[in-house]
Order: structure tokens, then C-alpha cells, then sequence
């Protein structure tokens, strides 16, 4: 790793550090009538953030290790069959859930960067209750609704 990498690396760890010194009770919810993406709302949001993706990984992590410790040799088809199934869903379910550890990366960098909360398409402010449901949203529920329009409009072609 280089001497340039390494030091953006601990102005990061620094950064972080003081980042998490922002003061948040821990029955804190933003409101609307506070100035929108204050230091309590980002701090609030990225420890939301934080916390799903550690959850996901340790699920992850636990799934390794049963799909590690599940290798055994089963006798009956049908239960061999069925173990498959199961460690089928499984892999599809850490696959999208691999997938939602990388959103939650780029909500992240969006804090990072002061971007985070306002809609991709129209700048506008992404409502509290929107992001409090869906941390990851990148756009307001509006733009969504016309995206997904436009989407199965294209899809029913």
C-alpha cells in the first residue's frame, strides 16, 4: 500500500472518529421542523447504516460457516435434494443481501461526501420518513414512482 494511501486511510480513521463524537441520544429520530441533513440527521443515518451492514455480514459470516460445517455425506435423495434446495436459497439470499451491503457502502460515501438525502434526479430533499424506512433510497418517492413507471412501461414493450 502506498504512503498516499495509507495517509487518506488515516485521515479517514480520524475523520470517523470525530464524526462519531457528534452527540445522538439514543431515542433520537429526526423530525421535520430541524434543519434537514444536520449533524445529528447524518450521524443519526449513518450509524443506522453502519449497524444494517455489520448485522449483514455477520449473517454472512454464519452462512459460511454452515455451508462449511453442512458439507456431509446424505444417503436418501430426497433429503440430499432437499439440503441442496436449502443451501440454494441461502446463497441466493446472501447474494442480494451482498448486493445491499454495496448500496449501503455507496449511502455511506454519499454521507461522506454531503450528498446524502437529496434525490439523484432532482436535487430535492429525500423525506425523513422515506430514509428512516429506507436508508439506502437515492431518490424521493416521487422520482422513484416515475422511474418505475417508465421501467414497466419499457418492460411491457
Amino acid at each position: 500500500m502506498s504512503k498516499k494511501a495509507i495517509a487518506t486511510d488515516l485521515e479517514l480513521e480520524e475523520e470517523n472518529r470525530m464524526k462519531a463524537e457528534v452527540f445522538l441520544p439514543e431515542d433520537y429520530r429526526p423530525v421535520e421542523d430541524e434543519p434537514f441533513m444536520n449533524e445529528r440527521q447524518t450521524e443519526y443515518f449513518r450509524r443506522k447504516l453502519i449497524a444494517w451492514r455489520d448485522d449483514l455480514l455477520a449473517g454472512s459470516r454464519d452462512t459460511i460457516e454452515l455451508l462449511q460445517d453442512g458439507t456431509r455425506a446424505i444417503p436418501d435423495v430426497a433429503d440430499r435434494a432437499s439440503e441442496e434446495t436449502d443451501r440454494s436459497l441461502e446463497l441466493r439470499t446472501r447474494d442480494r443481501q451482498r448486493k445491499l451491503v454495496a448500496k449501503i457502502d455507496q449511502a455511506l460515501r454519499r454521507i461522506e461526501n454531503g450528498e446524502y438525502g437529496y434525490c439523484e434526479v432532482t436535487g430535492e430533499p429525500i423525506s425523513l420518513k422515506r430514509l428512516d424506512a429506507r436508508p439506502i433510497a437515492t431518490m424521493s418517492l416521487e422520482a422513484q414512482e416515475r422511474h418505475e413507471r417508465r421501467e414497466k412501461v419499457h418492460r411491457d414493450d
